[in-house]
């Protein structure tokens, strides 16, 4: 049986759906991203099982009980917001100790419990430190420790490293995997960020406009994409219409209304070699653009623009306005 289970969840605003009917089951010690563009629903329906939210429609199960009406602080979920949402007049013990202190817990069992959660978060020697005296980064730390420190049973994360600098993000992105993994608590996360899901999830659920588009592990998500929506938003894929993928390659996929290819596999030389199972074909260099240790490369093809990412080297292997000949292996055309 799953841990959380969504139920044809519908939620409307006024005239407008925000949630169309969601069905979604979680495993328990997962963690499991929430992904999708601004205004998809992805917030809403962390806010539906906090109980923040009222539903409009549909049921929600937690641990085989159903708490679609259970009062918030009865859930035992804890949250974090992008917002730190600190305590400004408390200390970091403090801060942390709230939740505690809410359900009258004995003080030497705060003490321990709190210090504990320091150390999960690394903030040892920083208990007496006001939020005003941390930095962003610091303050985001202490909201996870104020989450976990009361032990719930679900972990919520509403897009908690959106307002941190990237550095540091990539940090609290590992020490947030880490502590979850430490308490094998199941965590549901919220973002926009399809590389900050690639790395965190067990499990990614895509939203748009208000529906799950597709589901999967991180490698599923990205190598297989089910529309050109996923496509779209998960890789930076070519896509091609049949017609131009035809042009392109002699190549048409009647089942097909667009062809998606990785910038990673579309392979450039400057001699001809055929390649069996391969589409070839020449292109010119209009653009060249460091990505990282990735440079992309975007092409000109017989008027199709196709993107392709190489390994950065110390120098550009092509310049733009060269010729360059184009491989695309057939076992890396995804039709959609």
């Amino acid at each position: 049986m799953s841990y959380i289970k969504f139920e044809n969840v519908v939620k409307k605003f006024g005239d407008n759906m925000v949630l169309k009917g969601i069905d979604l089951e979680i495993e328990r010690g997962d963690f499991v991203t929430l992904l999708g563009p601004s205004g998809c629903g992805k917030s809403t329906l962390l806010r539906c099982l906090s109980g923040l939210e009222d539903v409009s429609g549909g049921r929600i199960f937690l641990d085989g009980k159903e708490i679609t009406y259970t009062e918030p602080s009865k859930r035992e979920i804890g949250m974090v917001f992008q917002q730190y949402s600190l305590f400004p007049n408390m200390n970091v013990f403090d801060n942390i100790a709230f939740g505690l202190r809410m359900k009258k817990t004995p003080q030497d069992e705060i003490a321990a419990k709190v210090k504990k959660a320091v150390e999960m978060v690394a903030l040892e020697g920083r208990e007496n430190a006001m939020p005003s005296e941390l930095s962003g980064g610091q303050q985001q730390r202490v909201a996870l420790a104020r989450s976990i420190v009361t032990e719930p049973k679900v972990l919520l994360l509403d897009e908690p490293l959106s307002a941190i600098d990237a550095k540091l993000r990539k940090s609290l992105q590992k020490e947030i995997r880490r502590i979850q993994r430490d308490m094998g608590i199941t965590t549901v996360f919220v973002t926009h960020d399809q590389d900050e899901a690639m790395v965190m999830s067990d499990v990614i659920h895509l939203f748009n406009a208000g529906r799950i588009e597709q589901s999967g592990s991180p490698i599923e998500m990205y190598t297989r994409p089910a529309s050109t929506f996923a496509a779209s938003f998960i890789g930076n894929y070519n896509i091609l219409s049949d017609r131009a993928f035809s042009e392109l390659t002699g190549k048409s996929y009647s089942e097909s209304n667009e062809v998606a290819v990785r910038p990673e596999t579309v392979e450039l030389s400057q001699d001809y070699a055929p390649v069996d199972g391969a589409y070839q074909f020449d292109g010119k260099v209009v653009d060249q653009t460091p990505r990282g240790n990735v440079l992309r490369y975007r092409i000109l093809a017989n008027g199709q623009e196709i993107l392709s990412d190489t390994l950065f080297r110390s120098k550009a292997l092509f310049a733009n306005g060269d010729i360059v000949h184009i491989t695309i292996m057939d076992r890396n055309c995804i039709r959609l």
